[in-house]
């Protein structure tokens, strides 16, 4: 079980984790020391990666899209390595419900995404594919832990 001070600690880095430990020991009166050692055992398993959220649109990607796939199953594995591999998605999930895998797609234009939409057609056969232009941010990444439980 993880302990409260942990929470509070992970809340602290999942706002803003370029915080400096010396902070996060001043807000939480949790001693540097401490803090540290948490980072250290918590890296690599709760922890997975750090990471900045970007704003795509303004590095030229206009065209973001989250697909929904199913296959057969004797294709399933090779549709997760392809999707897996591609530079062009973002998120991959594997999901359940009548469908296989949940991608986020990034791309400069609706016509590259066309084109990768496209060229998934002519390697898998899939049995269906939905795509959902995301037009907005509202909210990412702000899950907190502290602030649930």
């Amino acid at each position: 079980m993880i302990k409260n001070s942990d929470l509070k600690f992970i809340s602290y880095l999942r706002k803003n984790s370029r915080q400096t430990l010396t902070y996060i020991s001043k807000q939480t009166r949790i001693p540097i020391s401490t803090l540290y050692d948490k980072l250290k055992l918590h890296e690599g398993s709760v922890i997975i990666k750090h990471t900045t959220l970007i704003d795509f649109a303004k590095l030229g990607f206009n065209c973001r899209a989250n697909i929904l796939l199913k296959t057969g199953r004797e294709e399933r594995n090779k549709l997760g390595s392809y999707l897996k591999a591609h530079p062009a998605i973002n998120n991959l999930y594997k999901i359940n419900n009548g469908l296989d895998f949940f991608a986020e797609g990034i791309f400069c234009h609706v016509k590259d995404m066309e084109d990768f939409l496209e060229e998934l057609e002519k390697n898998f056969t899939l049995e269906e594919k939905k795509t959902h232009y995301i037009i907005e941010d509202m909210k990412r990444e702000e899950f907190s832990p502290e602030e649930v439980i």
